[in-house]
């Protein structure tokens, strides 16, 4: 876009196999069952694993659309440079936006159950209290902070650690469920069937939620500035990612169906995972899996933090938001401006959220805004690989299918989804969701009047960018289709 990059992110950090972490890191398993199942059964009953099975689809179209994309535009900004550059600068825009809300709000609803789920490993009682857990919480996010601030190889070795004590647990677990023999229920195939649906909207709102439990694997794309050979890795991360998490989403849900009552699950809304350990393991089974949790809500504050900072840098560095945002760290090499920021405003926005009640309820709300903002982005990456690759859609089956059917799907179901479920939705959870995306159009309309380059994009077309050769460090111009010093896979 504007060619005053000054100094950009440190480059060649990240491998396949730190990514793939990254990609599963960033939708968070453990965590996303804890903190989500009641939720999800309190929206569709027994029908949670058809939930998280027909939403895989659509999210695996979506996938693609930024598998696809992040080979023809290497940028921090993911779906905010891409939109921006095929649909339009406003919609583009608007897509970078509601990753910064969601994931702001997400600081504030990941931060509380770390410090709760802390607290349990001590005593049960003192995770109810949410002043204390906000203040561990706290504590946690402080600390992810600095780690992301210390660099990109500081955070993937943090992450390498997290993530892989909690993959471990959870496999242990997967495993134990499976050979445990009491149940409160039979399993039932018609878990996976639309039958326990109530009705079109009873889907759609079952549809919001799922699309939380997967979100946060497009992490990959936001680092794509800083991963070796990132045309091919972030995408093939994202997806490998996504297949993960979803297989791991549906041994659990459908262990929660058949070994906890619903009054279980209702009871403890904010930890169904430790009751469900407790069950199959009982003594040390749920503290285990609230270990399990706290890594998984610690990692993902980590992935989100780099999602949001990389996010508003590339938002600095086009002059669409304030350019301090857009400055690197001399020694570090990370948006030091844009992390001190997000911190600053999580931090306040978590102790006012003590305000509005109890864990379980913060979390019902946060999360179906999350879901609303999370549709609005991936619908619009969705459309915008299909405008990207339209003159490459019919060269082959696997172009048409996957660059452009599938993408399509997704993005059509995410608008549908968003639509659907604004009937469903609390007040708060609806004015939350759609009031953090209409704040976007303040800055959005104050820096198309200032003028920033990025309003008047040069068209993301796949056919040229997959015929441009490298462009050497220095070489690229203002308006050059690939970020400079970064080598192709063409």
């Amino acid at each position: 876009m504007s060619n005053n990059r000054g100094r950009g992110l440190q480059a060649n950090v990240l491998g396949t196999f730190d990514t793939v972490v990254m990609a599963v890191a960033g939708s968070a398993p453990a965590y996303s069952l804890a903190a989500t199942t009641a939720v999800l059964v309190a929206a569709v009953g027994p029908a949670s694993p058809a939930a998280l099975l027909y939403c895989a689809i659509p999210m695996l179209g979506i996938a693609l659309a930024f598998s696809y994309l992040s080979r023809i535009d290497v940028n921090a900004g993911a779906s905010y440079s891409w939109v921006g550059r095929t649909l339009h600068p406003f919609l583009g825009f608007i897509s970078g936006w509601a990753l910064v809300i969601s994931a702001t709000i997400f600081m504030v609803a990941g931060s509380l159950p770390a410090g709760s789920m802390t607290l349990a490993l001590f005593d049960q009682e003192l995770a109810e209290n949410t002043a204390l857990s906000t203040l561990v919480g706290a504590g946690w996010f402080l600390i992810m902070l600095f780690v992301v601030l210390g660099g990109a190889r500081l955070t993937v070795r943090a992450q390498l650690v997290m993530s892989g004590v909690e993959l471990a647990i959870l496999a242990l677990f997967a495993i134990l469920a499976l050979f445990h023999s009491g149940s409160a229920r039979a399993f039932d195939w018609s878990w996976l069937g639309f039958g326990h649906f109530d009705g079109v909207t009873g889907f759609a709102s079952g549809a919001l939620i799922a699309a939380f439990y997967y979100w946060g694997w497009d992490v990959t794309s936001n680092l794509s500035e800083e991963t070796r050979n990132s045309r091919r890795t972030t995408g093939l991360a994202g997806l490998i990612g996504v297949g993960i998490v979803f297989l791991l989403f549906e041994v659990f849900t459908i262990a929660v169906n058949v070994i906890l009552s619903a009054r279980q699950i209702q009871e403890n809304d904010a930890n169904v995972l430790a009751v469900l350990g407790e069950e199959v393991w009982p003594g040390w089974g749920g503290k285990l899996l609230i270990v399990a949790v706290m890594l998984s809500t610690i990692a993902t504050l980590e992935t989100t933090l780099l999602q949001v900072t990389r996010s508003l840098f590339a938002m600095g560095r086009d002059r669409t938001m304030p350019s301090a945002l857009g400055r690197v760290h001399r020694r570090w090499n990370t948006p030091w401006v844009a992390v001190a920021v997000v911190g600053v405003v999580a931090l306040v926005m978590l102790v006012a959220s003590n305000a509005l009640g109890t864990v379980g309820d913060i979390l019902s709300d946060a999360i179906s805004a999350i879901g609303l903002q999370i549709a609005v982005y991936y619908g619009l990456t969705g459309l915008a690989v299909v405008v990207a690759y339209r003159k490459m859609l019919l060269k082959s089956v696997g172009n048409f299918v996957l660059g452009g059917l599938w993408p399509l799907f997704g993005a059509l179901f995410m608008f549908w989804v968003f639509v659907e479920s604004l009937g469903e939705l609390s007040g708060s959870a609806i004015a939350i969701g759609l009031g953090g995306l209409a704040a976007g159009l303040i800055p959005m309309l104050w820096y198309w009047r200032q003028g920033s380059d990025y309003y008047h994009p040069p068209k993301l077309d796949a056919t040229r960018t997959v015929e441009a050769d490298y462009v050497p460090a220095g070489g690229g111009g203002g308006n050059s289709l690939v970020h400079e010093g970064l080598p192709t896979d063409f």
